[in-house]
Protein backbone atom coordinates (compact mmCIF):
# COMPACT_ATOMS: atom_id res chain seq x y z
CA UNK A 1 0.00 0.00 0.00
CA UNK A 2 1.45 3.34 -0.77
CA UNK A 3 0.67 6.89 0.34
CA UNK A 4 -1.04 8.76 -2.98
CA UNK A 5 -1.97 12.27 -1.34
CA UNK A 6 -1.19 12.98 1.84
CA UNK A 7 -3.74 10.72 4.27
CA UNK A 8 -5.31 8.73 1.15
CA UNK A 9 -3.76 5.27 0.46
CA UNK A 10 -3.88 3.32 -2.72
CA UNK A 11 -3.21 -0.49 -2.82
CA UNK A 12 -3.62 -2.13 -5.68
CA UNK A 13 -7.45 -0.91 -7.24
CA UNK A 14 -8.71 0.40 -3.95
CA UNK A 15 -8.20 3.76 -2.15
CA UNK A 16 -7.90 3.97 1.78
CA UNK A 17 -7.76 6.14 4.49
CA UNK A 18 -6.60 5.95 7.74
CA UNK A 19 -9.82 5.50 10.72
CA UNK A 20 -10.28 8.63 12.71
CA UNK A 21 -12.20 6.63 14.88
CA UNK A 22 -11.30 3.01 15.23
CA UNK A 23 -12.66 0.10 14.34
CA UNK A 24 -15.10 2.17 12.64
CA UNK A 25 -15.92 0.79 8.87
CA UNK A 26 -19.64 3.58 8.50
CA UNK A 27 -19.71 4.22 4.73
CA UNK A 28 -16.38 1.90 4.09
CA UNK A 29 -16.13 -0.77 1.44
CA UNK A 30 -14.40 -2.31 4.06
CA UNK A 31 -11.84 -2.25 6.66
CA UNK A 32 -8.31 -3.05 6.84
CA UNK A 33 -5.42 -3.53 9.74
CA UNK A 34 -2.02 -2.94 9.41
CA UNK A 35 -0.50 -3.17 12.72
CA UNK A 36 -2.08 -1.03 14.75
CA UNK A 37 -4.14 0.99 12.48
CA UNK A 38 -7.41 0.73 10.88
CA UNK A 39 -7.93 2.15 7.13
CA UNK A 40 -10.99 1.91 6.04
CA UNK A 41 -11.75 1.53 2.01
CA UNK A 42 -12.75 4.76 0.00
CA UNK A 43 -15.64 3.54 -2.77
CA UNK A 44 -15.50 5.45 -5.84
CA UNK A 45 -18.32 4.11 -7.00
CA UNK A 46 -19.84 6.01 -4.20
CA UNK A 47 -17.99 9.20 -2.98
CA UNK A 48 -16.76 11.87 -6.23
CA UNK A 49 -13.85 12.66 -5.11
CA UNK A 50 -12.46 8.90 -5.16
CA UNK A 51 -13.58 8.52 -8.50
CA UNK A 52 -11.85 11.62 -9.53
CA UNK A 53 -8.62 10.32 -7.60
CA UNK A 54 -9.17 7.18 -9.87
CA UNK A 55 -9.46 8.57 -12.73
CA UNK A 56 -6.34 10.75 -12.53
CA UNK A 57 -6.36 13.76 -9.95
CA UNK A 58 -3.45 15.22 -9.60
CA UNK A 59 -4.29 18.04 -7.14
CA UNK A 60 -5.90 17.20 -4.19
CA UNK A 61 -5.77 20.40 -1.31
CA UNK A 62 -7.82 18.32 1.36
CA UNK A 63 -5.40 17.21 4.07
CA UNK A 64 -4.59 17.45 8.01
CA UNK A 65 -6.01 20.45 9.65
CA UNK A 66 -7.55 21.48 6.69
CA UNK A 67 -10.65 23.93 7.05
CA UNK A 68 -13.77 22.77 5.03
CA UNK A 69 -16.79 24.22 4.03
CA UNK A 70 -18.81 21.43 2.26
CA UNK A 71 -21.98 22.36 0.53
CA UNK A 72 -24.87 19.52 0.64
CA UNK A 73 -22.92 17.07 2.68
CA UNK A 74 -25.71 14.84 2.66
CA UNK A 75 -25.55 12.18 5.24
CA UNK A 76 -22.04 12.32 5.63
CA UNK A 77 -20.21 9.65 3.97
CA UNK A 78 -17.68 11.27 1.95
CA UNK A 79 -17.74 14.01 4.58
CA UNK A 80 -16.65 10.68 6.59
CA UNK A 81 -13.32 10.04 4.72
CA UNK A 82 -12.20 13.62 4.52
CA UNK A 83 -12.86 13.62 8.51
CA UNK A 84 -10.16 11.10 8.19
CA UNK A 85 -8.13 12.87 6.15
CA UNK A 86 -7.59 16.19 8.03
CA UNK A 87 -7.50 14.65 11.38
CA UNK A 88 -8.73 15.51 14.71
CA UNK A 89 -7.09 19.39 14.34
CA UNK A 90 -9.57 20.07 11.27
CA UNK A 91 -13.17 20.86 10.67
CA UNK A 92 -15.66 20.37 8.37
CA UNK A 93 -18.65 22.47 8.25
CA UNK A 94 -21.12 20.52 6.84
CA UNK A 95 -24.18 22.79 5.13
CA UNK A 96 -27.14 20.28 3.79
CA UNK A 97 -31.03 21.21 3.53
CA UNK A 98 -32.53 17.82 4.57
CA UNK A 99 -33.41 17.40 8.18
CA UNK A 100 -33.57 14.05 7.59
CA UNK A 101 -30.01 14.22 6.76
CA UNK A 102 -28.88 16.18 9.02
CA UNK A 103 -29.89 14.04 11.59
CA UNK A 104 -28.02 10.90 10.34
CA UNK A 105 -24.85 13.44 9.87
CA UNK A 106 -25.16 14.30 13.36
CA UNK A 107 -24.13 10.59 14.60
CA UNK A 108 -21.47 10.91 12.35
CA UNK A 109 -20.36 14.20 13.95
CA UNK A 110 -20.83 12.37 17.34
CA UNK A 111 -18.68 10.59 16.91
CA UNK A 112 -15.87 12.11 15.12
CA UNK A 113 -15.70 15.71 16.83
CA UNK A 114 -14.69 17.29 13.08
CA UNK A 115 -17.71 17.03 11.57
CA UNK A 116 -19.94 20.62 12.01
CA UNK A 117 -23.53 20.19 10.51
CA UNK A 118 -25.26 23.31 9.62
CA UNK A 119 -29.07 22.72 8.64
CA UNK A 120 -29.16 25.13 6.12
CA UNK A 121 -29.78 26.20 2.37
CA UNK A 122 -26.07 26.29 0.60
CA UNK A 123 -27.86 29.46 -1.93
CA UNK A 124 -28.15 31.79 1.23
CA UNK A 125 -24.72 31.95 3.16
CA UNK A 126 -26.01 34.41 4.80
CA UNK A 127 -27.72 31.98 7.20
CA UNK A 128 -23.88 30.26 8.15
CA UNK A 129 -22.33 33.75 7.78
CA UNK A 130 -20.61 32.89 11.42
CA UNK A 131 -18.29 30.44 9.60
CA UNK A 132 -14.81 31.08 9.92
CA UNK A 133 -12.41 31.45 6.49
CA UNK A 134 -11.75 27.82 5.02
CA UNK A 135 -8.57 26.19 2.96
CA UNK A 136 -11.17 24.20 0.82
CA UNK A 137 -15.11 25.48 -0.44
CA UNK A 138 -16.23 21.42 -1.67
CA UNK A 139 -19.98 21.60 -3.60
CA UNK A 140 -21.83 18.66 -4.50
CA UNK A 141 -25.54 20.15 -4.51
CA UNK A 142 -28.30 18.60 -6.92
CA UNK A 143 -29.50 21.37 -8.41
CA UNK A 144 -29.59 23.45 -11.85
CA UNK A 145 -27.88 26.72 -10.02
CA UNK A 146 -25.06 24.61 -8.62
CA UNK A 147 -22.49 27.20 -10.15
CA UNK A 148 -23.81 30.21 -8.34
CA UNK A 149 -23.54 28.44 -5.11
CA UNK A 150 -20.12 27.74 -5.20
CA UNK A 151 -19.52 31.06 -6.65
CA UNK A 152 -21.41 32.98 -3.59
CA UNK A 153 -19.83 30.88 -0.93
CA UNK A 154 -16.52 31.07 -2.35
CA UNK A 155 -16.69 34.44 -2.36
CA UNK A 156 -17.65 34.76 1.50
CA UNK A 157 -16.00 31.58 2.96
CA UNK A 158 -13.24 30.74 0.92
CA UNK A 159 -9.27 32.12 1.20
CA UNK A 160 -7.61 34.03 -0.98
CA UNK A 161 -4.77 30.72 -1.42
CA UNK A 162 -8.02 28.33 -1.07
CA UNK A 163 -9.12 25.53 -3.17
CA UNK A 164 -13.11 25.58 -4.41
CA UNK A 165 -14.04 22.11 -5.80
CA UNK A 166 -17.66 21.21 -7.46
CA UNK A 167 -18.60 17.92 -9.14
CA UNK A 168 -20.45 19.20 -11.94
CA UNK A 169 -23.92 17.13 -12.62
CA UNK A 170 -24.72 17.51 -15.51
CA UNK A 171 -28.46 15.95 -15.50
CA UNK A 172 -29.52 17.97 -12.60
CA UNK A 173 -28.39 21.13 -14.02
CA UNK A 174 -30.28 20.57 -17.96
CA UNK A 175 -31.62 17.11 -18.51
CA UNK A 176 -32.08 18.00 -22.25
CA UNK A 177 -28.58 19.10 -23.01
CA UNK A 178 -26.11 16.76 -23.82
CA UNK A 179 -23.29 17.19 -20.86
CA UNK A 180 -20.23 18.18 -22.92
CA UNK A 181 -22.76 20.85 -23.56
CA UNK A 182 -23.71 21.29 -19.62
CA UNK A 183 -19.97 21.70 -19.10
CA UNK A 184 -18.51 23.86 -21.37
CA UNK A 185 -20.83 26.16 -20.09
CA UNK A 186 -20.68 26.11 -16.88
CA UNK A 187 -16.84 26.22 -16.79
CA UNK A 188 -17.50 29.28 -18.86
CA UNK A 189 -19.11 30.71 -16.09
CA UNK A 190 -16.64 29.64 -13.44
CA UNK A 191 -13.39 31.19 -15.63
CA UNK A 192 -15.33 34.66 -14.51
CA UNK A 193 -13.99 34.13 -10.53
CA UNK A 194 -12.06 31.05 -10.37
CA UNK A 195 -8.52 29.64 -12.50
CA UNK A 196 -9.59 25.80 -13.51
CA UNK A 197 -6.74 23.57 -12.33
CA UNK A 198 -8.21 20.44 -13.41
CA UNK A 199 -11.01 19.12 -14.64
CA UNK A 200 -11.75 15.20 -15.32
CA UNK A 201 -14.74 12.94 -15.95
CA UNK A 202 -15.94 11.11 -13.49
CA UNK A 203 -17.47 7.83 -15.75
CA UNK A 204 -17.37 5.13 -15.23
CA UNK A 205 -17.77 5.35 -11.70
CA UNK A 206 -20.40 8.31 -11.87
CA UNK A 207 -21.90 9.14 -15.00
CA UNK A 208 -22.36 12.67 -16.45
CA UNK A 209 -20.31 14.35 -13.62
CA UNK A 210 -17.52 16.63 -14.08
CA UNK A 211 -14.88 16.95 -11.39
CA UNK A 212 -13.55 20.33 -11.20
CA UNK A 213 -10.42 21.84 -8.72
CA UNK A 214 -9.86 25.62 -9.25
CA UNK A 215 -8.35 28.73 -7.48
CA UNK A 216 -9.95 32.23 -7.08
CA UNK A 217 -8.63 34.58 -9.07
CA UNK A 218 -6.86 37.29 -7.48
Amino acid sequence: MREIFPGVWKKRKQLFTSALVKGDSTYAKSLLRLGKNDYREWDPTKSKPAAAIMRGLNIFPIQKKCKILYLGVAAGATASFFSDIIGPDGVIYGVEISERSVRDLNIAAENRGNIIPILADARKPEGYAWVEPVDVVYEDVASDDQTPIIIRNAKLFLKPDGYAIIAIKARSIDVTKDPLQVYAEELKKLKHHFKILYKVELEPYEKDHLFVMMKPKG
